[in-house]
């Protein structure tokens, strides 16, 4: 059976992190808890690790998880360009329930699945999380959950979900934020015709948060005419 460690013991916590940090380097998952929901994690580099995430939750490759990172250095490195909007709201947000997609670095070697020259990005505010990273670097990550189920706040519901699937569990208890990320496009901002920021989907943080930071570059408000559709997200953490 696949080892759930309680990452609020000490000695657990750092066999947790060696068994989590070794299975990633084996491109194997991992559940790890964020400041939203849990989520499910591979190397982002790994494109057979980040297909056994896709399989695993029971998604296509339509469907790219987000990367987590350690910091705004690593958002530089893996964006082709972050607007000075998103510095506002990396400031303003990081680390928390932020996820924002950017023009991917054409340089990179990864293959996430089908996100057209993106990358949808988040820096999580949990140091379970952010330790992690911090060792293994950038990680794809989805909500702990099977497709079509609501996504698992603490580490039992999502180790009775994907089960064998993944190599190891860290537990931190319930998850405080409980409410996932939310999602914004902001790649309209580099070199699109019409620079505005549209929100995919709403999560733990608000539209009016958002506009605070954005002002009009911010998409309006879906009572407000003029609003294009929203487009399909994937299920990040």
């Amino acid at each position: 059976m696949t080892p759930l460690y309680d990452c609020r013991d000490e000695a657990q916590l750092l066999a947790g992190m060696r068994h989590a940090r070794q299975a990633i380097g084996r491109g194997q998952l991992v559940v790890l808890p964020t400041d939203t929901v849990y989520g499910v994690a591979a190397d982002a580099f790994n494109a057979r690790a980040v297909q056994g995430l896709l399989d695993a939750k029971g998604r296509g490759r339509q469907s790219p998880p987000p990367v987590l990172v350690a910091g705004v250095p690593t958002l530089r490195a893996i964006a082709a360009e972050v607007p000075p909007a998103v510095e506002r709201l990396v400031d303003a947000f990081w680390p928390g329930g932020l996820t924002i997609v950017l023009p991917s670095q054409p340089s990179l070697t990864w293959d996430l699945g089908e996100t057209r020259g993106t990358v949808a990005v988040r820096m999580p505010a949990h140091r379970v999380a952010l330790e992690l990273l911090e060792e293994t670097g950038p990680l794809a990550v989805s909500s702990a959950n099977l497709t079509g189920f609501p996504a698992a706040t603490t580490a039992q519901a999502a180790q009775e979900m994907l089960g064998e699937a993944v190599a190891a569990y860290l537990d931190a208890g319930e998850s405080e934020g409980g409410i996932a990320s939310t999602i914004v496009d902001a790649t309209p901002l580099v070199g699109g015709a019409e620079p505005v920021v549209r929100v995919l989907r709403e999560g733990a943080i608000g539209r009016e948060r958002l506009r605070e930071v954005l002002g009009d570059l911010l998409e309006p408000d879906p009572a407000q005419p003029g609003r294009r559709p929203e487009a399909e997200s994937g299920g990040g953490a």
